[in-house]
């Protein structure tokens, strides 16, 4: 009896091949002991190519019957997870930023085990599953799901898949909650690359103690030199519009990130970045610093060295856009912009 491709009649493992249609292909059982033993081919002008390897028969008639109804090109079929990555390095890489694109390498180490394997056979429980073991912190399983966001839209334009399972896959939440502040000693090391990409913004972030969407918010016009204050904030009654003046330390980095046009203080290409993708760029400079830590924290660091060095509550609450709990404070207790400089000036490290 012939097997065509909507045939549902299964083939026992080991019972005699069946003849397939002219031109359908060929699956063939190879010799030894191998995780994939049946070799499927098509046949073309010039001779027969290889499609794949399979598990099992029926799994071999699944990739013909696939072939059949939608052919690809078998070359770029043949296109490994690493050639495609060597691909977008060269290509698409480059148009990143520069700590982005250094996440986006680490988490390409994590990706190993499916080297070799044609990306157009790799499904989406692989891919989930390389970032559920990478044993690493949720910036980085993020990162690994980036990457495959990448290689999935640089595999489609390339017309070597035209699956999107990267759309599918989930990554850890970044932990808001976790609340742990900068060590001296790392916020000295920051210091001492702050001239790497993007390193300027994790020192902005610890010396000002904005939230990641308001830094990230804040445009030009509400940044005064002259009077050596930022304004901004969101979320909160008492955190709008708030003033924020800018530490002595951070000073010559606004003044960089200014001089550099951007429509906002932190820009990327001369745009404004998300979220997201400075997260992204985050995820990078923790790896290459070696440090756990989420923009939050920066915030954490802010307020707790504040009140390591005895500073006003009131003026700490009015720096971070809290509500003061205590009642006198918060209706009688009215700060000046001097008094909220010399409170931010009480950060030495």
């Amino acid at each position: 009896m012939a097997e065509s491709a909507g045939s549902s009649q299964r083939i026992r493992e080991g019972a005699v091949p069946i003849k397939l249609p002219n031109n359908y292909g060929s699956i063939s059982k190879l010799s030894g002991k191998r995780r994939k033993p049946y070799i499927v081919r098509k046949s073309q002008a010039g001779g027969s190519v290889i499609l794949g390897y399979a598990a099992s028969r029926e799994e071999g008639l699944a990739m013909l019957a696939a072939y059949n109804a939608n052919p690809w090109d078998i070359d770029r079929a043949k296109i490994t997870l690493r050639r495609l990555f060597d691909l977008w390095k060269e290509k698409k890489a480059p148009k990143l930023g520069t700590s982005n694109r250094a996440a986006l390498m680490s988490a390409f180490k994590y990706c190993s085990p499916l080297d070799e394997l044609p990306y157009k056979q790799i499904k989406a429980y692989q891919m989930q599953e390389i970032i559920d073991t990478c044993g690493k912190s949720a910036s980085m399983q993020s990162a690994i799901k980036n990457l495959w966001g990448h290689l999935d839209r640089f595999a489609v334009e390339l017309d070597i898949s035209s699956s999107r399972y990267s759309e599918l896959l989930t990554s850890a939440p970044v932990p808001e909650t976790t609340r742990l502040p900068f060590t001296n000693e790392e916020i000295s090391r920051l210091w001492e690359h702050q001239s790497d990409p993007w390193v300027d913004t994790v020192l902005i972030f610890i010396y000002s103690g904005w939230r990641i969407s308001e830094l990230l918010a804040l445009t030009p016009e509400y940044i005064d030199l002259r009077a050596g204050t930022m304004k901004g904030g969101t979320k909160t009654k008492a955190g709008k519009n708030r003033v924020v003046p800018i530490h002595s330390r951070i000073r010559p980095l606004i003044e960089a990130r200014l001089a550099a046009g951007g429509p906002r203080l932190i820009s990327l290409n001369g745009k404004p970045i998300s979220a997201n993708a400075y997260r992204n760029i985050w995820t990078g400079i923790m790896d290459n610093l070696r440090m756990e830590h989420t923009p939050h924290e920066c915030r954490h660091t802010f307020e707790t060295l504040l009140d390591a060095a005895g500073g006003n509550r009131r003026c700490i609450d009015l720096l971070m856009g809290h509500i003061s709990k205590d009642t006198g404070n918060r209706v009688y207790n009215h700060k000046t912009i001097d008094e909220l400089k010399e409170t931010v000036e009480l950060i030495k490290v």
